[in-house]
């Protein structure tokens, strides 16, 4: 495993030939960028969203360019409030290109994930696992493109994938 860095995190997102997956398994992060945003919406303020304005724009090169960006979401239910905000604003993504699901947390109990918890795959071909504190700030990133940890991480995602039910279909308990 190689140390990487948020820079090199949205180098390989951009940097994609053919797709990537993303597993995220925590029902709360707590990043710096994200914090205000939520504080607006659990105070229902409106928010203009342009603090995603280069990940969305992002998204539809990709989309254009025939390239696909997968996300999968492991949630507890009833959903935390930070997923429930991440529900709300959800279709600027998947309008934007990039396909979203939801999969409830009992429904993993024969399922067997990496420790790591997240992680990104890149052309099936490196790994980016992001490793957070308790409170949900990121505490890490590692890469590795050994070929058993690869594989191991994308028939992981591949199982939730499709387990998980896409956003616009889910409903929480």
């Amino acid at each position: 495993m190689d140390p990487a860095t948020y820079d090199d995190l949205n180098a390989l997102c951009r940097g994609i030939r053919k797709s990537f997956v993303h597993l995220e398994t925590r029902d709360a992060y707590g990043t710096e960028v994200e914090s205000p945003h939520m504080a607006r919406w659990r105070r229902g303020e409106p928010d203009d969203y342009a603090w995603l304005g280069w990940w969305l724009e992002m998204l539809r090169e990709h989309r254009a360019a025939g390239r696909t960006c997968r996300r999968a979401r492991i949630v507890s239910e009833p959903l935390s409030d930070y997923q429930r905000w991440t529900m709300s604003h959800a279709s600027l993504f998947t309008d934007a290109g990039e396909e979203i699901r939801y999969l409830p947390r009992p429904r993993l109990a024969t399922i067997a994930l990496p420790g790591s918890g997240d992680f990104y795959v890149f052309d099936d071909e490196i790994v980016l696992f992001l490793h957070y504190t308790g409170a949900g700030t990121n505490a890490s990133f590692q890469t590795t493109t050994e070929p058993a940890i690869v594989r191991t991480c994308r028939q992981a995602f591949e199982t939730v994938w499709d387990l998980a039910v896409p956003v616009r279909d889910y409903r929480s308990q």
